[in-house]
């Protein structure tokens, strides 16, 4: 019934069983609220009297739907039926097959809904009706039930002859006027025009960034068919997958639905087969024309182009007027952590802070940079990329391409010195330096001597050692260093200081 001609019990051909069907939660919409009683209807009023629970897919313009109605007029008198004639309406809605507004009201029902539809003459059969059958001008109501099968769903199916082979049967195969079983598991639907469906299962708080094309991305997931057939998951071989997004590494509705995630989210992406394997599906898990479902966990992304983040988290509540630079020796207390909140490594684990002269090539270089301008004190929050941090091949305890997250705290900080200087004196050296060294007068500077002299400028404040080091070891580094013939004693011949060794240097070089 409802075909755009005149009414009839001639149906069209069913396709023998026509399983492709729509399910997905349609929003109520109620079309045009007035009443026959109150007014000529401008629209079709919809009444949703019988909703299922789940409804992942609506009806839409092109679609295939099998259904059926009951048909009567304002005074309840009947007609038409599909009950009367047992035999379903399937058709493609949406196209101009069916009056105008049966299409519009089947528009986003769900698979097993129940509705009632009051559709106005210019609508239905118009000023004309059909004759013997709808008078013109006649407002049509019809209580329809959109009939199919939800993934997974298990039927017996019973078709008698005259809807399968006949009594012709076919081959040696199905005799002659055969009814045929079938047991059915419908596995899963889809339309061509369908795009990826994007479900968040989780969304953590405080995302401020979400991946975009060109990202590398770290995640888990469990792949599987409609009907909950599992077919691969990253769990099971413990390791996460990497790739880069938006560029075609993957198939073209995970590209699409990784889009947009923020790290740390669960989401479901629903593809259909145009965007995943297609007709000729892969492997021997993938079937052909296969819808599928990826339960994904971001971990982390990042993009090569990434710098460090830094968030500060806490300042002393004294002024600061010394921070952090390129040379300062530090000492700091940190926790580091992949994003997904796995523990890595704590400065905490070892009883004391961690000692590092930045601008050294002593820590990864991320943490170089998050840790430079800071007050003693300070508090803060470093996302470091990986090509700032352990790269693609990763470190021990560090899987590659990971992005690490670190909580950072300054202890202390002094004044490093420059490059290739062991001490620095405050203010100008002493005019006849060996001499002031040379504590017993005779002519030579041993060990002890030098080391005493050493460790009394740096009491009295005239000098420091390089800091982050042990004092003995550096006093013996310098002593070693002026030793020139290293015959255990320094002469006035052999002392120079490290500022007049680069000025003559310089001239040999000229």
């Amino acid at each position: 019934m409802f075909l755009a001609g005149p009414p009839g019990h001639t149906l069209l051909r069913l396709p023998r069983l026509p399983l492709l069907l729509l399910l997905v939660q349609a929003v109520g919409r109620g079309l045009g609220r007035a009443s026959p009683a109150g007014g000529p209807l401008d629209d079709v009023v919809i009444e949703r009297y019988h909703i299922p629970m789940a409804c992942p897919r609506e009806v839409q313009i092109g679609d295939y739907v099998r259904y059926h109605y009951n048909g009567t007029f304002e005074d309840g008198k009947k007609f038409d039926s599909s009950y009367d004639r047992s035999a379903l309406v399937a058709i493609v809605v949406g196209v101009g097959r069916l009056i105008t507004g049966m299409d519009r009201g089947l528009m986003g029902m769900c698979v097993n809904e129940r509705r009632r539809l009051i559709v106005p003459p210019h609508l239905g059969y118009g000023s004309i009706g059909v004759a013997g059958l709808i008078p013109p001008d006649a407002t049509l109501y019809f209580d329809v039930g959109l009939l199919g099968m939800c993934p997974g769903e298990r039927r017996k199916i019973i078709i008698p002859p005259f809807l399968a082979y006949g009594e012709k049967g076919y081959g040696t195969v199905i005799p002659p006027q055969a009814s045929l079983v079938f047991h059915v598991l419908l596995v899963d639907v889809h339309n061509p025009k369908d795009t990826v469906q994007l479900q968040t299962l989780e969304l953590p708080p405080g995302c401020v960034r979400r991946a975009v094309a060109g990202d590398f991305m770290r995640y888990h997931y469990n792949g599987s068919l409609m009907d909950g057939t599992l077919f691969d998951s990253s769990h099971s071989r413990n390791h996460t997958y990497n790739t880069y997004i938006g560029q075609g590494y993957i198939i073209p509705g995970m590209d699409q639905g990784l889009q947009g995630a923020c790290m740390g989210e669960r989401r479901r992406i629903t593809i259909p087969p145009h965007l995943a394997y297609g007709e000729n599906g892969t492997g021997d898990k993938i079937p052909g024309s296969a819808v599928l479902i990826f339960d994904v966990y971001i971990i982390d992304f990042h993009n090569p182009a990434d710098p460090v983040e830094i968030k500060t988290l806490s300042r002393p509540s004294e002024a600061c007027n010394d921070t952090t630079k390129p040379g300062d020796f530090i000492r700091y207390h940190y926790n580091c952590s992949l994003m997904n909140g796995t523990r890595l490594f704590s400065s905490h684990d070892h009883g004391g802070p961690q000692e590092a002269t930045l601008g050294a090539n002593k820590v990864i270089e991320g943490l170089d940079k998050g840790l430079q301008g800071m007050c003693v004190g300070e508090r803060r929050q470093l996302v470091v990329p990986p090509h700032l941090a352990h790269g693609e091949n990763g470190a021990r305890g560090v899987p590659g391409s990971a992005v690490l997250l670190f909580e950072v705290e300054l202890v202390s900080r002094e004044d490093g010195l420059p490059t290739g200087y062991l001490f620095v004196w405050h203010e100008d050296p002493p005019a006849n330096l060996f001499e002031d060294m040379d504590l017993n007068k005779n002519g030579e500077v041993p060990p002890e001597e030098f080391s005493t002299y050493i460790k009394t400028q740096v009491d009295d404040g005239k000098g420091r050692l390089m800091p982050g080091q042990d004092p003995e070891k550096t006093i013996g580094d310098m002593f070693q260093n002026q030793d020139r013939n290293q015959d255990g004693k320094i002469t006035a011949e052999e002392l120079k200081l490290k500022s007049d060794e680069d000025q003559e240097r310089i001239h040999e070089e000229l």
